[in-house]
């Protein structure tokens, strides 16, 4: 369904320049962080790479889609609800063992021939449509918390349980905070924010604090040098790249943490690798590109006309954001380890596909605030 009626208004260049430098720089990162793993394992420096590629290539289709559309029939409850029920189903399926695949403990993503991917990232987005449609019900007042604010949060609270299973608590905090800020931009109110906050936050700790595993992960940032040798390996080596880096980084590519040292240097943990590369500077250049993004997304937000499309570019704005703000402090030991992408740099298709389809959706409200 198309803009009938109405002239197509440009995207706003903010987003647009800031998601295409992000994009760039985050498949250069990928070659330095990725290359020699990659040598290593399929004798190709650029699998990684390719793979990346292949999945910007699918989300670059998925934008020019959504781009050409009106981004009002997404309210549809054909379209919110379906997919929130698909994302549901696929949680479902990847907890089933024999159907999820399990990698280094966590059984995190389903094959389909030969493509895995990640129902988690398909759940995040479904997640934020369905509550921007519900928020934006005429008879909804979020300042009723039983009537109003409770409803929507069952089913962010359903994922949240759900991604737990996997297990994976950096995305399922992810939606929790991003629902919460949803319900902020809806108009809920604090005291009723604070009970879901706590609630949540009391969740999430007993999560954390029952298995002795998550118990020693939660606890080794805070001296991961005193256990170099278990917990506190990842953080540790993570750390003495941001060391190696100093101010102006040892040079692109020039890096030794990536050689075997650092583990998952293309994914959780590459903002390590540009720490190490750019240093400082190149350190603060990614996060002001970030920052920027971040900027024109929530003003998109607060320009556009219409309840649902404000809430929406606020929900994919705040996604994106905070899987940056978790991941950059997970990797400099702000907060205990664990594995969330950073968006536009860690390698893996359907996270960039997603991501990618997501930022279409944002341009697309945009065109209706200039």
């Amino acid at each position: 369904m198309r803009l009938s009626g109405q002239v197509k208004k440009p995207v706003d260049k903010g987003i647009l320049t800031t998601f295409v430098l992000l994009l760039m720089t985050g498949i250069i990162i990928l070659y330095s962080a990725s290359y020699y793993n990659a040598q290593d394992a399929d004798g190709n420096p650029l699998a990684e790479v390719i793979s990346q590629l292949m999945g910007i290539a699918l989300g670059g289709v998925g934008m020019f889609v959504v781009l050409r559309m009106d981004y009002r029939i997404l309210r549809r409850p054909l379209i919110s609800v379906g997919l929130l029920l698909v994302s549901l189903v696929l949680l479902v399926l990847v907890s089933i063992p024999g159907i999820g695949r399990l990698v280094n403990g966590s059984r995190r993503w389903l094959k389909i021939g030969p493509v895995s991917f990640q129902p988690s990232e398909l759940a995040k987005y479904s997640a934020i449509l369905f509550m921007a449609r519900m928020y934006s019900q005429k008879n909804r007042d979020v300042r009723h918390f039983f009537t109003g604010l409770l409803p929507v949060f069952v089913m962010p609270a359903i994922m949240f349980l759900l991604i737990l299973l996997q297990p994976n608590l950096s995305t399922a905090g992810s939606i929790v905070i991003v629902a919460g800020f949803m319900a902020m931009l809806a108009g809920a109110k604090w005291l009723h924010l604070g009970v879901v906050a706590a609630l949540g936050a009391c969740v999430g700790a007993f999560y954390a604090w029952v298995e002795p595993y998550r118990r020693a992960r939660l606890l080794s940032f805070r001296d991961p040098f005193a256990q170099l040798s278990n917990e506190g390996y990842q953080l540790a080596q993570s750390l003495m790249a941001f060391g190696s880096g100093g101010v102006f980084g040892m040079g692109l590519g020039k890096g030794r943490q990536k050689y075997a040292f650092l583990p998952y240097p293309e994914s959780d943990f590459i903002f390590a690798v540009v720490g190490e590369d750019l240093g400082f500077v190149g350190c603060a250049a990614v996060l002001t590109l970030f920052a920027m993004f971040v900027f024109y997304g929530l003003r998109v937000a607060i320009r556009c006309p219409d309840r649902f499309g404000s809430l929406l570019a606020g929900g994919i704005t705040c996604m994106i954001g905070v899987q940056t703000i978790l991941n950059v402090a997970v990797v400099t030991g702000s907060m205990p380890t664990t594995g969330l992408p950073l968006p536009f740099f860690s390698a893996g298709g359907t996270s960039i596909s997603v991501v990618m389809c997501a930022v279409g959706i944002l341009l697309n409200i945009s065109r209706q605030t200039l």
